[in-house]
């Protein structure tokens, strides 16, 4: 009689851990972890143990080990992934996958210790504003420290994949983040803000530099519309800029803080009369694929990642970087409301297989058994 197949066991560490859904990291990990466990994949998390009250060893499937980190904003990220990383070296992990370029050079370790790894590299960490100096010089050699000592390279973008090859010269695999398209929200839960279907514009992301919310709220203040704007995010730590936003007085600009409740916020997006997205740097983003997803107008920064995901310009208008741009393109968004409604109607169609979750989780598979093999 055949001996029984072995399962395959992989490690999954980088982000904040399972199952906290809060970020892009973390979500992947929750959708791509609970389906490789479907098709009889051993997955074990590494949580980040100051996040978690309890701790239970496996949850839906999933095995969770919890490391401990040096508690510190600068310092938490990479020294809970330098302690995941050691403890998974000297387990029986058959591969190691990693999220977030600051942790390449923790490749150097799984490299001593013959461990087969992979690395979703995301966007370029290096430019964001939040990392000036050392911090930016941290992140660019790390990146390219990823390329040297990880077995597999993960873009999640076409144009991810062409900026490695340009900056460092290596190739990538190219896998998409996936989306769970919604298609139809009631718009209850937005009541609680005293708002109604398309009566407002919506930003969501966190409110950093990068996300250029400031340059959105500008061009939106000065433009002739009479709806409100409204800005979903906050940061997690007591900041300036941040600050300066949140205490400009108008009666259209509405700050809702954070929403963690999942069907408050697919509300707000699926009733918004257009989505402003932002976001500067990064491969394939969370909150333009939600966007997608819930039906939503698109009025995006015009960037090569926002072209991209965006089919250049069949799924949503771009508008460039400075608050005048955004006063047109808010108002011209308030002239054509046919063309707004347009965007509504095939905005799902914008969710190629690409995106879809299932075709992700096979491809992550596949590499992850080619890197065993």
């Amino acid at each position: 009689m055949a001996a029984p197949e072995k399962k395959l066991k992989v490690a999954i560490m980088g982000a904040k851990g399972y199952p906290y859904v809060y970020g892009g990291y973390d979500t992947m990990i929750k959708e791509l972890g609970e389906r490789l466990v479907a098709r009889g994949v051993h997955v074990r998390v590494y949580n980040h143990r100051a996040l978690f009250s309890e701790r239970p060893r496996f949850v839906n499937g999933i095995e969770c080990i919890y490391t401990p980190a040096i508690e510190s904003k600068s310092l938490t990220q990479l020294t809970h992934t330098f302690f995941s990383m050691i403890h998974a070296c000297i387990s029986d992990v058959d591969v190691i996958f990693v999220v977030n370029s600051g942790n390449g050079p923790f490749g150097l370790i799984s490299k001593l210790f013959c461990k087969p790894t992979a690395i979703n590299v995301d966007g370029l960490e290096w430019l964001r504003p939040k990392w000036k100096g050392l911090g930016s010089k941290y992140f660019f050699w790390a990146s390219k420290q990823a390329t040297k000592f990880y077995d597999q390279l993960i873009n999640d973008s076409d144009e991810m994949r062409r900026v490695y090859l340009e900056l460092f010269q290596a190739d990538s695999k190219v896998i998409a983040y996936g989306a769970n398209p919604k298609e139809s929200v009631a718009s209850t839960p937005i009541e609680k803000w005293n708002l109604e279907s398309q009566s407002y514009f919506l930003i969501v992301g966190r409110l950093v530099p990068d996300n250029n919310a400031d340059l959105i709220i500008e061009g939106f203040l000065r433009s002739n519309s009479q709806r409100k704007l409204v800005i979903v995010g906050d940061v997690p730590f007591a900041d300036a800029w941040a600050n300066r936003l949140k205490n400009l007085q108008d009666e259209r600009l509405l700050f809702t803080g954070y929403v963690t409740d999942p069907n408050e916020l697919a509300a707000l997006y699926s009733h918004c009369y257009a989505y402003f997205h932002g976001h500067e740097f990064g491969g394939t983003n969370p909150a333009m694929l939600k966007a997608l997803g819930y039906g939503c107008a698109i009025l995006a920064l015009d960037t090569p990642f926002n072209q991209e995901m965006l089919q250049n310009g069949k799924h949503g208008w771009y508008f460039d970087k400075n608050a005048g741009s955004v006063k047109e393109i808010v108002e011209k968004a308030e002239l054509e409301s046919e063309s707004m409604s347009e965007l509504r109607d095939i905005a799902r169609s914008g969710l190629t297989q690409k995106y879809n979750w299932d075709h992700v989780t096979e491809q992550y598979l596949e590499v992850f058994k080619s890197l065993v093999k």
